[in-house]
């Protein structure tokens, strides 16, 4: 039976990740009338928002993540000062890679436009720097600066919610959206109804849709552009620390979260969520449709096992990773977000953020700062928003990138 709430909120934001969840807890703080759906339970470990740890780095080859970084620095301390508790733990940060790669050129070349401190150093210094814990082959380098850190993912997007339930803000879990409109009734003042699997309509004057890697799915359904969006299983590793080296690579001390950059990206943290083990993992997995999950071992593990021994100095068993745990990317082909108006018949009513990549995590806070400001003022103050734009994708001939 189909059943409408009579309440009108200003805003009516879709996905319950870190990325709705700053949204919820940004538009809340600034007096809207704030509604936020998740399709499956709040922390579920089905999308892209749960686990244990993601790094923050503020080290990119792309020149405009540099300012979205440190604004989200800021804006993650402002955020666990008021929820009480910490979400956000510092470190250094280390990026490695052969001395000709281009990604590791153009990353060194934004620490010197950006004026960031950092430290190039040959593989001998590297060995001296951090005690033999990292070992590059001679024609790498290393670039070393303290704009590093880990985030407690599932504590941060807990965090969120319960700033937005504070803030006034209505929360919702286990409501499935399969479908927004535009709203007729009042020509003056067009809003938009979304319609969900259990019957219920919710009315809004403005949406976002922050659904992870369903967003490709739901925004041809209700628009019919299709937005070549990739959802990507990958596989989160953790290593043991051999004995005699216990200590040696807790967060806290000097060991860093890192990158390494090269024939395959791998990343890392330092020891924090389980004691003796270190993250180290792949940067990239296996498309999926993310309601058909195989829930897969992974892939490149025979290679991330030999960059454990290689790079690790020895002193981290590499012959398993003793725990895995699955996650889920939301890939664009040039590995640039999507925050952007869905337009159409929608037109401003409806904003869509997407296509995190694997690597926005980091930059939540001011993405959902980004989408508020969108809902409210229709631009975002500041922020030059044409590298994420839908635009730049052939929308009308983009052919389905999963068979």
């Amino acid at each position: 039976m189909e059943t409408s709430t009579g309440d009108i909120f200003d805003v009516i934001i879709i996905g319950a990740g870190v990325m709705g969840s700053s949204t919820a807890y940004e538009a809340s703080k600034a007096g809207l009338k704030t509604l936020l759906l998740e399709q499956f339970d709040f922390l579920h470990h089905r999308g892209s928002s749960h686990g244990e740890s993601r790094t923050i780095r503020a080290t990119y080859p792309q020149h405009h993540y540099y300012p979205l970084v440190i604004e989200s620095y800021n804006l993650w301390q402002q955020a666990q000062a008021q929820a009480g508790y910490n979400v956000y733990f510092k470190a250094h940060h280390f990026d490695m890679g052969p001395r000709n790669d281009p990604t590791l050129l153009a990353l060194i070349d934004n620490c010197r436009k950006h004026n960031i401190q950092h430290r190039l150093l040959r593989h001998d210094e590297v060995a001296d720097k951090f005690s033999g814990r990292f070992n590059i082959p001679e024609n790498w380098i290393g670039v070393y600066n303290s704009l590093g850190g880990v985030i407690k993912p599932s504590k941060a997007v807990a965090m969120f919610q319960t700033l937005a339930i504070k803030n006034g803000a209505v929360l919702k879990d286990n409501v499935e959206v399969i479908d927004i409109k535009r709203e007729n009734e009042n020509e003056n003042e067009k809003g938009i109804v979304v319609f969900t699997a259990s019957g219920e309509k919710f009315r809004g004057k403005k949406c976002v849709v922050t659904v992870g890697a369903w967003v490709r799915k739901l925004v041809k359904t209700v628009s019919g552009v299709d937005i070549p969006i990739q959802p990507v299983e990958t596989n989160v590793m953790y290593w043991r620390v051999k004995e005699g080296h216990e200590g040696k690579f807790n967060i806290g001390g000097d060991f860093p979260t890192f990158a390494s950059y090269g024939d395959f990206c791998v990343y890392g943290t330092p020891v924090l969520e389980y004691p003796g083990l270190v993250k180290v993992a792949f940067h990239g997995g296996d498309t999926c449709d993310p309601d058909k999950r195989k829930w897969g071992p992974g892939v490149m593990v025979d290679k991330l096992k030999e960059w454990v021994e290689e790079r690790l100095g020895g002193m981290v068993d590499s012959s398993e990773a003793v725990v895995k745990q699955s996650c889920m990317y939301s890939m664009t082909v040039d590995e640039d977000f999507v925050i952007d108006f869905l337009g159409g018949d929608f037109g401003k009513a409806v904003v869509v953020g997407g296509g995190f990549s694997g690597h926005g995590f980091k930059m939540a806070p001011v993405i959902g700062k980004i989408l508020t400001q969108l809902v409210v003022h229709g631009e975002a103050n500041g922020v030059d928003l044409n590298h994420f734009r839908i635009r730049r994708f052939n929308t009308t001939t983009s052919e389905p990138l999963i068979n």
